[in-house]
Formats: structure tokens, C-alpha cells, sequence
């Protein structure tokens, strides 16, 4: 079993100095301390459990690191600051091969959008990343590079790549040669064909269609090779399924489906003619939104993950259950996740967090009953100085029950009202669950209260509730934001006169659309990347091969979409506004917020606009993580302080 002793140690390291010689230092970190991206991310061990690859930040430029658990020797593969290109996703082939996926921002006639590639780094023979995909004359040059279907455990050299070489748009699979680039077609591509999933021996089984918003799953006969549908739906409808995978015996898939309005876990064997569904789990409260999960000694389905679970995974393997069990024990009062095991499975990484740190990563080995430290994710805010989330609800106006996460100050006393911000986040078809936030941590720590609403709309509290966010924007889902005001000045938490309202993406859109529905509730608004006019969105999806889908999730009523659309309201927004976007945004263009702030200014309202030149959707280049928060916590500071 786990040593304690071992534990005891670790806290020292993990945390440093005490409690009490922490209390002074109380929203005295700077803004590096919040806004910097995790010193350490993406923990991956190599199939013998020697080496650990994950992604370590110096300063902001991102290092991917192999470090060599047998000689203590680290190496540096590769290393990007996320502005021009961004590493998304790396995985080991085999002990000395790592497979990597990057992406980046192109554009033609006007239209940015994400390319991605598939590099490969030799350990034994390389000095740099390579590209895998070799694109021939007669090929098309593919969009996306980088969908890798299986990586064929069984098989150190290939995987399978589903890319569209063949025609624009519609992938066919290949069965690639990682180190040589050379590939053999398996599957040609189909009418409307959006993807396809392999089972647990690295066989092609199921492909997606969709013809505008209609998804049809079929399911190769390994015996006839022939198709049969399995699955039918419509987009956003209630019959909707999500595929999940195989189990080791091919003839059993998991998926997700609705039961009692909340998407749940089921299995069925794909031979049964009358494809009977077997419901795994229901989790009455909130919808199932993990993933399986699968031993590496035996590629069996073992648990499954679930946001509802104390420790995220629940475990229907024994053994796994036992080691779960006792590294609770050595740990106590922490979320323990493994999250990846050599494979023998006596050698794992384990993901902690807890009320008192964000998160760290551990080496595990059974063999010797132990626990290692590896690093912190973010070393600086931990003790007295990690605020943490608070699980609340509140009741909209039509009854409605809402779920949101608040994060008190740092220094705050039950009873004294604070300064607020509400911080709606993206999506809409998302939600903020209780881990760590940078958003909410940073301006927590610096004195504001913070609250984070799962408004109507929010993904995993059922279909019914989601899809209020079908057609639905400046509607019930902006009112469950002005209720999380009214909620908090009723609980006596801030005042009246002492909120404002920020976000990203469509949260951004939320901060804007407040001023202009509820004008009176909210002192400022600060939106990064946020969309301000719904009918461009409409127009700009033709672009794109989703329109269909797109203009359903928006709404097709061109004269609704204007109503609800901040950019055509500026004489109405009678407080200031901060607008933030990058100008290589390929999933809100720049546009929205250039001319959100030329509408403002020319009603002589209170706006200031920032352009991070060459800046993405995302705030995943530090220095404009940093510049962000810091205009913001001016801008708060301005208003509400």
C-alpha cells in the first residue's frame, strides 16, 4: 500500500511554507502568478513506464519535455509560445517515437480558419519535429493533418489517420507508417462523410454522415464488409447519440443517450438484430459528460468518467478500485486522478487537487508502494493564497433552479458586501465546473467577488435545459444573468452600484447584451473575443462546411438575429465597455469587436478597444493572458472600486 510517511513528505514540498507565513501575503502576487499558462501540463508516460513526456512552461515559451525516469536525464523536443502555432495534442507510438498535433490560424479571401499537422520526433535519431504527411501531386492538401483514429497499440510503426487526401472535405483512413510516412488506404470516403471510428483492434467499424443537420452513424459486418445504419438523428433533437468506443470485445460500444431528459451512459452489442440498449449509468441530477476509460494491460473498458464522481473516474475494475481506494487513504480530502499507467499498469501519473492547491502531478509505482512529486501546475497559488470555488444555486425568475460557482475575496467576512463581477462562460453550450479557473482566481484575488452562473443553455444539467441555447441568445439565458444579480445583492454579498459583467466568447456576447437588455444592473462590461452581431455569424457560416448546423444553434430568423445583437444597439449602452480580440480569431472573427467599438465611439460612448495583434480565440499566448487581466482589473479597478 501507499506509505503516509511518503505523503507527509510530499505536502512539505508540495506547499513550502506555512499557513500563517502565507496569511501576509494575501492578494500580494503578481499578475504573472494567475495569468501565466500551467508551469505543467499533458503528464504522458511511455509504454514502459521509463520516460514521461508533458509540456513545461518557461516564461511563456512552452517546452515539450521528456524526462527519463532511469538516468534523471530531461530532454526538449520541441518548443512553441502558442502565437503562431500551437501544440495541441502528443502521444507516444512507441518507447522512443512521440506523435504531436499543431495547429495554426490560416486565411484566404478574407476567411481565417485552423490548419493542423502531424509531426513526429525520433528520440534515437532526431534533432527536431518532423512532418509525418507527405502530400503528393494528384493529393489534396488537407486541412486537418492531424485526426489520428487508433493508435494501434499492438503495432510500434502505424496508426490509423482518417484525412481527406483523396476529396476536399470528405476524409477517407489510412493506415500510416509514422516513421517512414508511407500510408495504404483502408476506406475510401462516402457521401456526406464527416469521421469515423475504429474499435480496439484497429478496425475501421463506424462512419459519420451528415447531410446538413440530419447524422447518420453506420456499422461495417466484419464478415460482409458491407454498412448498416445504426444510429439517426437530428442536430440539437433529443434523439441525439455521442459515441464513446469500443470495448475489447468489438461487438460491444458504449455510447451516450438521453434518459429522463439526461444524457446517460449505455452499451449494446452491435450484432443484436434489435439492437437493444443496456443503460449503464443515469446520473438523475446532470447529464454524463466524461469519457470510458481503458486498462492498458488488458484494452478493456474499466470505469468510465463523470464529473459527479468525487474522484471523476468510477472504476468497475477491482483492482483499479482498490488502488483508488488506497491512494484516497494516503491523500485524503483531495480529487485524486490517474490519468495515465504504463503497460504493466504498476507505474501511473496521478493528477491531485484540493481546497488548498490547483493541482499537481505525481509518479506512481506500485511495485514499491510509493508516490514521487513531479511538479505543481501552478506553483504560487497554493495554501491561504487559492481561493476556490463554492457551490451555489439560485432560482430564476420563472422558478427555474441555477447552479453557479462563487468565489469569494481573499480577505472576505461573512456579511460585508464586496464588489462583483458575473462571469458568463462560452459556448453557450458549455459550463464552468468547480476545478480551478484562472478567471475567477485572478479577480478573487484581487478583491472582487466572483460568479460564475450555469445560465440556461449551459451543457450538463439535461436536453431541456441546453437547449434554451437553440435560437435562444438574449433571451431566458441572458435573464438568468441579470437574476444572478439580483441573487447576490438579495444574499447580501455586493451591492446594487457594485457590479460588472465580463467574459469570453459568448460570454463575451453576454457581458455586451447585459448593458443593452438590463442596462441599469451592471456598472461596466468587458468582453474578450466576444460576438457582437448574430446575423454576421449567419452570413459568414457559408464559408464554412457546418453552416447548416451553425445557423440551426443561432437561429434562422434574420430579424430576431438583429433584435438580439449588441452591435445594433450603441445608442442604448449607457456605461463603459472594454472590447478585447486578437486579430487571427478563426472562430469569432476580429470584426465583431472592431466594429462594436466604431458603433460605440460613434455615439460618444465610453469604450476602449485592444487588438492583440495575431492573437487567437484563445488566450493561450502569455503575454496577452497577461494583458488581458491586467486591462481588466484597471478597468474593474476604475469602476467598481
Amino acid at each position: 500500500m501507499l506509505k503516509h510517511a511518503l505523503f507527509l513528505t510530499l505536502i512539505i514540498t508540495l506547499f513550502g511554507s506555512s499557513a500563517s507565513a502565507q496569511t501576509s501575503l494575501k492578494s500580494t502576487l503578481p499578475i504573472e502568478a494567475h495569468a501565466s499558462l500551467a508551469n505543467a501540463s499533458q503528464m504522458n508516460l511511455s509504454p514502459n513506464g521509463n520516460k514521461v513526456a508533458f509540456v513545461q512552461n518557461g516564461k511563456g515559451t512552452l517546452f515539450l519535455v521528456v524526462f527519463d525516469l532511469t538516468t534523471g536525464k530531461k530532454r526538449f523536443i520541441t518548443k512553441t509560445d502558442n502565437l503562431s502555432v500551437t501544440l495541441n495534442w502528443f502521444d507516444w507510438l512507441n518507447n522512443d517515437v512521440l506523435l504531436m498535433g499543431i495547429s495554426s490560424t490560416a486565411s484566404e479571401r478574407g476567411i481565417r480558419y485552423k490548419v493542423s499537422r502531424l509531426l513526429k520526433f525520433d528520440l534515437r535519431t532526431d534533432d527536431e519535429a518532423k512532418n509525418v504527411i507527405r502530400i503528393g501531386r494528384k493529393s489534396h492538401n488537407s486541412q486537418f493533418q492531424d485526426n489520428v483514429i487508433s493508435m494501434l497499440s499492438n503495432d510500434p510503426e502505424h496508426v490509423l489517420l482518417s484525412i481527406d487526401l483523396d476529396t476536399p472535405n470528405k476524409p477517407s483512413v489510412y493506415k500510416l507508417n509514422v516513421l517512414t510516412g508511407k500510408r495504404k488506404r483502408l476506406e475510401r470516403p462516402k457521401k456526406h462523410i464527416d469521421g469515423w471510428i475504429a474499435d480496439r483492434q484497429g478496425k475501421v467499424r463506424i462512419m459519420r454522415q451528415i447531410d446538413d443537420t440530419f447524422v447518420t452513424y453506420s456499422l461495417k459486418d466484419l464478415k460482409t464488409n458491407k454498412w448498416k445504419k445504426l444510429f439517426e438523428y437530428e442536430v440539437f433533437s433529443a434523439n441525439k447519440v455521442t459515441l464513446l468506443g469500443f470495448d475489447k470485445n468489438p461487438n460491444i460500444l458504449y455510447f451516450k443517450a438521453i434518459h429522463k431528459d439526461k444524457d446517460a451512459l449505455f452499451k449494446m452489442d452491435v450484432t443484436d438484430p434489435e439492437q437493444t440498449r443496456e443503460l449503464v449509468y443515469h446520473d438523475e441530477n446532470y447529464d454524463v459528460d466524461g469519457s470510458l476509460v481503458y486498462s492498458e494491460v488488458t484494452n478493456e473498458v474499466v470505469g468510465f468518467s463523470h464529473s459527479g464522481f468525487d474522484d471523476l473516474i468510477k472504476y468497475w475494475d477491482e483492482d483499479l478500485d482498490k488502488l483508488q481506494r488506497s491512494i484516497n487513504k494516503a491523500i485524503p480530502d483531495s480529487t485524486n486522478v490517474i490519468i495515465d499507467t504504463d503497460v504493466t499498469g504498476q507505474v501511473y501519473i496521478l493528477y491531485t487537487t484540493s481546497n488548498d492547491h490547483p493541482g499537481a502531478y505525481l509518479l506512481g509505482d506500485r511495485n514499491k508502494s510509493s508516490l514521487e512529486y513531479i511538479i505543481s501546475k501552478y506553483p504560487l497559488i497554493e495554501g491561504e493564497l487559492y481561493n476556490g470555488k463554492n457551490n451555489v444555486e439560485y432560482i430564476a425568475r420563472d422558478k427555474t433552479k441555477i447552479e453557479g460557482y462563487l468565489t469569494f475575496p481573499a480577505d472576505y467576512l461573512k456579511g460585508k458586501a464586496y464588489p462583483a463581477i458575473i462571469l458568463p462562460h462560452g459556448g453557450p453550450m458549455a459550463r464552468d465546473y468547480a476545478g480551478f479557473d484562472y478567471w475567477s482566481e485572478f479577480f478573487s484575488h484581487h478583491g472582487y467577488l466572483v460568479f460564475q452562473p450555469n445560465f440556461r443553455g449551459s451543457s450538463g444539467y439535461g436536453f431541456s435545459f441546453e437547449s434554451a441555447a437553440i435560437g435562444g441568445w438574449g433571451e431566458a439565458m441572458q435573464d438568468d444573468l441579470q437574476d444572478a444579480a439580483s441573487w447576490l445583492v438579495a444574499q447580501g454579498y455586493t451591492k446594487k452600484d457594485k457590479m460588472c459583467i465580463a467574459g469570453g466568447s459568448y460570454g463575451g456576447y453576454a457581458s455586451l447584451m447585459a448593458l443593452v437588455k438590463h442596462p441599469d444592473t451592471f456598472q461596466c462590461a468587458a468582453s474578450f473575443a466576444g460576438v457582437a452581431d448574430l446575423n454576421f455569424i449567419y452570413y459568414q457560416a457559408r464559408n464554412f462546411t457546418n453552416k447548416d448546423i451553425v445557423r440551426k444553434q443561432i437561429g434562422t430568423d434574420r430579424d430576431q438575429l438583429e433584435q438580439v445583437s449588441p452591435i445594433n444597439f450603441a445608442e442604448k449602452f449607457t456605461k463603459p465597455v472594454l472590447l478585447i480580440h486578437g486579430s487571427k480569431d478563426s472562430v469569432v472573427s476580429v470584426r465583431h469587436s472592431r466594429e462594436m467599438a466604431e458603433e460605440l465611439e460613434d455615439a460618444n460612448k465610453d469604450v476602449k478597444y485592444i487588438e492583440l495583434e495575431d492573437g487567437s480565440h484563445y488566450l493561450v499566448y502569455q503575454p496577452y493572458r497577461v494583458k488581458t487581466l491586467q486591462e481588466m482589473l484597471v478597468f474593474f479597478n476604475k469602476h467598481l472600486m
